[in-house]
């Protein structure tokens, strides 16, 4: 290539550079849609809205909550891949979408971590191990000291293929246990039944955990995530007895592939800013959410491993959808 020629290659790559620079600096222009692959008036849902609210009053243009559910979160994502890539629409989703890539197989229409634009973590509330009154143990080795002695426990869960199963099937996997598990349609029901002496346990979601514990109706033995849980300060992690036990239930922020990445650099810092805001923070420590802000390298990493961590729990339970 000549050196007249190099020059124009450069001087437009630069040109597109600036840009691209100069439209993230202007981002957005217009109303951006955030994506909910859940109905309205969940966790998901509540906290997009109080984003939206936030990023509304920061950047003076509105964010617009549009709740697309079914199939565990995938149709709402699918749309999100299916959009275009300029800055102007937003996944918000959940863990979900790490357990449904394996889960639904090849009914999944898109690769997420090729597919997907990382933006940040967002906030995180573990499952916690509850059991009724009425099982006589008063930690996670009694619990599992027990079954191995009378083989006859049961698990209650959120439903097949959600995260409370997975940690079931997690706690089988890492002691050699045999649980009966007993799936319901969500977290009420679950917690019903567990108070209600249909099963022995359950992984429950923070929030339902904390009421029915301060209430007297279960005992609360660990939580899920990697650390401590600032909603339960006295209880120990699953992986400080069982190293590697890890399921949460984790909210992040994703753009279609090919979003520029100075557009999702802005966002990242607008989330940093809105998290620390006071309807937030009182919604998060109402809900037992920890804020995990991550820059979006973080969150693929991160997104990545728990992929492939459920994955391995999946295949080795044989865990299939009927």
């Amino acid at each position: 290539m000549n050196t007249s020629r190099w020059t124009r290659w450069t001087t437009l790559g630069l040109l597109a550079a600036s840009c691209t620079m100069a439209n993230a600096q202007d981002w957005p222009l217009k109303p951006v849609r955030i994506i909910v692959p859940f109905g309205a008036g969940g966790g998901t849902d509540i906290q997009a809205r109080l984003l939206a609210k936030n990023f509304y009053e920061s950047m003076n243009q509105t964010f617009l909550v549009d709740n697309r559910s079914g199939a565990g979160g995938i149709i709402g994502a699918e749309l999100a891949v299916r959009s275009p890539a300029d800055g102007y629409t937003i996944l918000f989703t959940t863990a979900s979408i790490a357990v449904n890539v394996t889960l639904y197989g090849k009914r999944v229409k898109f690769d997420p971590l090729k597919d997907l634009t990382p933006v940040s973590w967002i906030s995180s509330t573990p499952l916690v191990l509850v059991t009724h009154p009425s099982v006589p143990v008063k930690s996670v080795q009694e619990l599992v000291a027990l079954a191995k002695r009378t083989g006859k426990m049961t698990a209650a869960s959120n439903g097949p293929g959600t995260t409370s199963h997975l940690s079931i099937e997690m706690l089988k996997q890492a002691t050699g246990i045999d649980i009966v598990h007993v799936p319901y349609k969500g977290g009420g029901p679950s917690i019903a039944a567990l108070v209600g002496g249909e099963t022995d346990f359950l992984f429950s979601t923070g929030p339902v955990a904390a009421a029915q514990r301060k209430a007297g109706r279960v005992r609360a033995h660990a939580v899920t995530t990697a650390k401590k849980s600032s909603a339960f300060p006295d209880l120990p992690t699953m992986s400080s007895i069982y190293p590697g036990f890890e399921s949460d239930n984790w909210y992040a922020m994703f753009f279609p592939a090919g979003t520029p990445k100075p557009i999702a650099d802005k966002l990242n810092a607008e989330i940093k800013k809105a998290v620390k805001s006071k309807d937030i923070a009182e919604f998060m420590a109402r809900e037992a959410l920890d804020v995990v802000v991550s820059s979006p390298e973080e969150l693929q990493a991160n997104f990545k491993r728990e992929i492939a961590r459920y994955e391995k729990v999946i295949r080795a339970g044989n865990i299939t959808l009927q």
